[in-house]
């Protein structure tokens, strides 16, 4: 019976090749249907729990990883997030399901075999014993040392994922550099790495393999002895029985203690995901004080001492910034690199929380608010734009709140119009993943017709002409003084051009404030822009003509 049921355990013999196998009588087949039925309810069952549980596992990870802080993907390299989803999830999915279904079979398999030796000889009661307690200490061994195998592998697999991505991101720069014997061989090295532990595995299964076989036969010659010695007081056929099921038993005992070690050992990745499903998250995405729908109205900010760390164990990046901006100021801000500049805006989106200090937008502390609601009322075009798998009009609109006239409008503002008319599916062309096939410049545009749509009172730029030519950089400078006369909008300079009309300018150094005046002001003073501005090849007559 054990073999009949034991299907994926190994080579076991077909039901019609098992000693003393008849052709089932008109009494039997009921019996025969119903074992059928409680045999596909068990499997259904299991297999049923067993998506269960991985989708809720992978649902807890993705949620976490979703909402964990940046300082997170700053400080672990993605080769071993992507693992967690690739390898992982999989042998949650797939492994362990199939390692519990076997090891459960394999377990009414030995059970049922065992009992019936007993019963034909009762001496066998003696033996069982012994060999539990061999069987036991053989596998507590192995699974030490498999399972410690098993989580160098895993470990070892992350930097694979991780050259992998590298590699075909940065394709066009190693061709153009001619280095891909360079990255072949790294390649080589890191899968070479990963075998170290994959090889040691492989052996330790083959080590448990001889001890197992070696038991298992120890099990058949101490059933025949028992057999033998009991000759006289035993019916010869249920010698026979106990001898037959102890030959089957051997198979089914080795698989036991292997589905057992290999459970033990694949419960790793429930641990590794369970690991990441646990990681701090970011502040609450809504909390019980909300601000109003119409926050914020004015779009002043204030900075109150504001002190900031990427991390506890390193220097502050802002040190103690303190600054009024009043309702649709245009404020420039520009600094050498590392001053800061960067950093700030992620202050206001507490991409970054606050070490010291506070920033007020209309009064209200954005630190007593939730994410969610902060986020959706701020507008950033960032430096490098961002752009999701799916059409142009998903892209610009996701959650389908403006109609196609409002879209093509601020396409036409953003001078894109022009290009998407003459696609063939317009508003619905398909854009590749991270919009590769559109040109730097086109996905910047496409962020400022995003902004545009958005009409937030408080407006980011964070270096975003930087992809675009001097033309073009002019012409999206007019749009953003034109539509967004209203915000108070802060403008991180690549081009100093690009602020010279700002009402100030926020010069940082080193996390602070050193200069904060109108660029007219500024220049006179021959102070830090002063000499940033003669550096950019901007003159004080120069500023009187713009």
């Amino acid at each position: 019976m054990a073999s009949c049921l034991s299907f994926g355990l190994g080579p076991a013999k077909s039901c019609e090749e098992q000693p003393g196998h008849q052709e089932l009588s008109g009494e039997s087949r009921p019996q025969a249907w119903l074992q059928g039925l409680f045999v596909f309810l068990g499997t259904l069952l299991l297999a049923n729990a067993s998506v269960n549980a991985s989708r809720i596992l992978h649902s807890r990870l993705l949620n976490n990883i979703l909402r964990v802080p940046m300082l997170f993907f700053d400080t672990t390299p993605i080769g071993r997030v992507v693992n967690r989803f690739a390898k992982d999830i999989f042998t949650v999915d797939e492994a362990i399901p199939q390692s519990f279904r076997s090891w459960i079979l394999c377990l009414l398999g030995v059970l049922g075999t065992l009992f019936v030796i007993c019963l034909a000889t009762p001496f066998f009661t003696i033996i069982i014993i012994p060999l539990a307690v061999i069987y036991f200490f053989v596998q507590r061994f192995y699974v030490a040392t498999s399972r410690q195998l098993r989580r160098l592998d895993s470990v070892s697999r992350s930097p694979i994922y991780s050259h992998f991505g590298e590699t075909v991101s940065g394709l066009s720069v190693i061709r153009a550099y001619n280095h891909q014997e360079r990255f072949l061989k790294h390649n080589e090295i890191t899968i070479d790495e990963n075998l170290k532990s994959v090889y040691p595995w492989i052996v330790s299964n083959r080590w448990l393999a001889i001890r197992l076989e070696s038991l298992g036969n120890l099990v058949v010659f101490f059933s025949a002895l028992f057999a033998v010695i009991s000759r006289n007081s035993i019916d010869s056929g249920l010698a026979g029985l106990s001898i037959s099921y102890s030959l089957n038993v051997t198979q089914t005992l080795n698989w036991l203690v292997r589905m057992t070690s290999e459970l033990e050992t694949n419960i790793v990745a429930v641990e590794r995901v369970s690991e990441y499903s646990e990681l701090e998250n970011e502040a609450p995405w809504v909390t019980q004080q909300r601000p109003s729908e119409k926050w914020p109205e004015a779009g002043r900010l204030q900075f109150v001492d504001y002190k900031v760390r990427y991390r506890p164990e390193l220097d502050l990046v802002l040190k103690g910034i303190s600054c009024d901006i009043a309702s649709t100021e245009k404020i420039g801000i520009v600094g050498r690199t590392g001053a800061g500049k960067s950093s700030l805006t992620n202050c206001l989106f507490r991409i970054i929380e606050a070490a010291e200090g506070r920033i007020l937008i209309d009064d209200v502390d954005i630190s007593t608010i939730g994410l969610h609601d902060l986020r959706n009322r701020i507008t950033i075009i960032p430096q490098d734009p961002v752009l999701f798998s799916g059409t142009l009009r998903m892209n610009l609109d996701p959650f389908d709140k403006f109609s196609d006239e409002e879209i093509w409008r601020v396409l036409e503002l953003s001078h894109l119009r022009d290009y998407v008319a003459g696609l063939q599916e317009g508003l619905q062309h398909e854009v590749a993943e991270g919009g590769e096939n559109l040109s730097v410049g086109q996905r910047q545009l496409l962020c400022l017709a995003r902004a545009l749509l958005r009409k937030s009172r408080i407006l980011i730029l964070d270096e975003a002409t930087a992809a675009v030519d001097l033309e073009t950089d002019n012409l999206i400078q007019n749009t953003i003084r034109k539509e967004f006369s209203h915000c108070t909008v802060l403008t991180i300079a690549h081009r100093l051009h690009s602020i010279m009309d700002s009402s100030r300018v926020m010069v940082l150094d080193a996390g602070q404030i050193v200069e904060f005046d109108s660029p007219s002001s500024l220049m006179e003073k021959r102070s830090h822009f002063f000499s940033m501005a003669r550096d950019a090849g901007i003159t004080q007559e120069s500023l009187t003509a713009l």
